[in-house]
């Protein structure tokens, strides 16, 4: 009977630690400015240069909060230039990008090297089997594009972390449009010299969502945090007029999200996005490479502008 008790009381606590995980946390309005900006694009002709700034805000519940994501830029090397602006790396075919010198990151010393070509909008670090490979080079803009490569034995899990940058902190909105509050909208595409590509096979999860008009805008259906109600890609998306007063719904990310053993089963699957839901006509990063990304889908939470960090993960045999 002990024995039973105990084991019950266990499994009590394992839920209660789940539903905890998954609660949702409040906030409004404007963050307060951490850091001014994380990168200055070197090459003054590079267009669209945007300020890549870093938030801090707290939320109803008392919990603090990173916006638009804690993240690992700066702390090490980013990854090799396919196309990058600030960098004056522009080759006009892949033939002339060639693999970009990239340094091959050893996670098995028996593994097969396998070469990524990823393209993010705005920012991505590539995790495998928990080990940080590549750190996006702009966490903002101009628009880039990497080569990554990286030494595994298979199975292996491909896990993106992945952010859509934010002008006005902690409430997801950028100028676009002629407009000072407009929200921004995310994207990943992404292939592997090992046949994996970014499609709906992938899992994605999204932990922050803004803005809103109100936080009952997020419906929690099981693991899914929806908005799509509010519509999914532009233009036709529902945009907030409530601006400063505007909302943004959180959620803690595992501890162990980028690791091989955690279990994914109950997030959403990815959403796939065309060329037009993502807009890219600026991205020359991916639109000049169109062999190097062949096969491979846009890919990003079921909502590409309301969700602005978001976690995707596949595993690869």
């Amino acid at each position: 009977m002990m024995l039973k008790c105990l084991t019950m009381a266990a499994a009590l606590f394992a839920s209660a630690a789940a539903a905890q995980n998954s609660t949702r946390s409040i906030t409004q309005g404007r963050a307060q400015t951490i850091v001014e900006n994380l990168f200055k694009c070197p090459n003054p002709g590079a267009r669209n240069q945007r300020v890549a700034a870093v938030g801090r805000i707290t939320a109803t519940d008392g919990t603090v909060w990173t916006v638009p994501a804690d993240v690992e830029f700066g702390k090490q090397p980013p990854a090799a230039d396919l196309f990058n602006e600030c960098n004056r790396k522009e080759p006009k075919t892949s033939a002339e990008a060639g693999d970009g010198d990239a340094p091959v990151v050893t996670i098995d010393p028996d593994g097969e090297v396998v070469t990524a070509w990823i393209m993010s909008d705005n920012y991505f670090e590539l995790w495998v089997n928990g080990k940080l490979v590549a750190i996006d080079a702009i966490p903002f803009t101009p628009f880039n594009s990497a080569i990554v490569k990286f030494r595994v034995r298979k199975p292996a899990t491909y896990v993106f972390k992945l952010v859509d940058w934010e002008e006005v902190l902690g409430l997801g909105m950028e100028k676009n449009a002629g407009r000072d509050w407009h929200a921004g909208d995310g994207g990943l595409v992404a292939r592997f010299s090992d046949g994996t590509v970014t499609d709906s096979s992938w899992k994605a999860q999204t932990f922050y969502i803004a803005p809103l008009a109100k936080p009952e805008d997020v419906i929690e259906k099981g693991e899914r945090h929806d908005t799509n109600h509010l519509g999914r890609i532009h233009p036709h998306a529902k945009m907030p007029d409530c601006q400063e007063r505007c909302f943004a719904v959180h959620y803690k990310m595992p501890d162990d999200w980028a690791k091989a053993g955690f279990d994914d089963s109950r997030w959403p699957r990815a959403f796939e996005y065309t060329d037009e839901d993502v807009g890219v006509n600026g991205m020359q990063g991916y639109t000049r490479f169109p062999e190097l990304f062949e096969g491979a889908r846009w890919i990003w939470s079921s909502n590409l502008v309301f969700d602005n960090l978001v976690i995707a993960r596949k595993m690869v045999k």
